[in-house]
């Protein structure tokens, strides 16, 4: 069968590219994109590894037609710094190590951001909601959700 003409906007920057009918946005990002950020957890949409955002909305990049976002706008972890700056979310991870094998960070991060586009100041039951659907293995989550309430404190101007 014969490729399909995709375009989008990943991380601010127009993308165009052909893509095999069927193809997922995990493997179109990786593989066509060159962007190695979402990473591949199970395959299956349980892990949320492999979590961006479409159009401001977290997706399963595993599960997600790469043709269902021609023309949206697709954001990745790869997208979050500034140059030498990180985001105020990847600063708070770093200072309370809530990163600690990576795997999963990607798609929390992800997860995370959507939530304080969203909700600037949310309540710690609602970042437990929101990164719900990612799994990780090695923090417990606390350090994770620290995290997270540490950088919307930031983001908002108040000490954390």
């Amino acid at each position: 069968m014969p490729k399909t003409p995709l375009s989008f906007t990943l991380n601010g920057s127009e993308t165009a590219l052909f893509v095999d009918p069927g193809a997922n946005l995990l493997d179109t990002l990786r593989r066509g994109a060159g962007d190695l950020t979402p990473k591949l957890g199970c395959a299956q949409g349980t892990c949320g590894a492999c979590t961006v955002l479409i159009d401001g909305e977290p997706h399963l990049s595993c599960l997600t037609l790469a043709e269902t976002v021609e023309g949206r706008d697709i954001a990745t972890t790869g997208g979050l710094a500034d140059g030498p700056d990180l985001h105020p979310l990847q600063q708070a991870f770093m200072e309370g190590f809530a990163a600690q094998c990576g795997f999963c960070t990607a798609g929390m991060l992800m997860a995370a951001k959507a939530l304080l586009d969203r909700r600037p100041n949310p309540s710690r039951d609602e970042v437990i909601e929101a990164i719900g659907g990612n799994l990780c293995r090695c923090t417990g989550y606390e350090p994770i959700v620290d995290a997270i309430l540490t950088a919307a404190a930031r983001m908002q101007g108040r000490s954390a």
